[in-house]
């Protein structure tokens, strides 16, 4: 798994606007959610 798309801050930075707001729900850690996003994108279900 070294082959993971780490975002910069400065790309997170401008995404951010597009991520929900949260309702009381702590939220997790969105940088991890579009990487996992990103990896079953390129490498699909197995």
């Amino acid at each position: 798994m070294s082959d993971l798309i780490w975002l910069s801050e400065a790309q997170m930075c401008r995404i951010q606007p597009y991520f929900p707001l949260s309702h009381g729900i702590l939220r997790v850690d969105d940088r991890r959610i579009l990487i996992g996003i990103v990896f079953v994108f390129k490498n699909g279900l197995r």
